[in-house]
């Protein structure tokens, strides 16, 4: 009795899952969102070049080379003028995405 219960909700669950699989397919590409993605690395990896600058000036500074602190100075602040564009960016690109899934018709 218990075997037939089983088969029975099994082939029940199946019956009504089926549609719900077959309307279920692969999202579009969307390109602003591959932008959104591509940013948030350059992001990441700008953070992780100021921290290592960060780190340079602070050893050279505890090691008293004043051309080298200059030096590890100005990249610091390169890398931070680059980091800000690549967030500024990474805002458009996250407005964009968000207008563009707006678009998108609802079934």
């Amino acid at each position: 009795m218990t075997l037939n219960r089983t088969l029975l909700a099994a082939l029940i669950a199946g019956l009504f899952a089926l549609p719900a699989v077959a309307q279920t397919g692969t999202a579009p590409a969307s390109p602003a969102r591959d932008a959104v993605k591509a940013d948030q690395e350059k992001v990441k990896a700008d953070k992780a070049a100021v921290k290592a600058d960060k780190a340079a000036v602070k050893a050279d500074k505890a090691a008293g080379n004043k051309d080298a602190v200059k030096a590890d100075v100005t990249k610091l602040k390169t890398d931070r003028a680059e980091m800000k564009k690549d967030t500024e960016q990474l805002k458009k690109d996250r407005a964009e995405a968000k207008t563009d899934a707006k678009a998108v018709p609802k079934k």
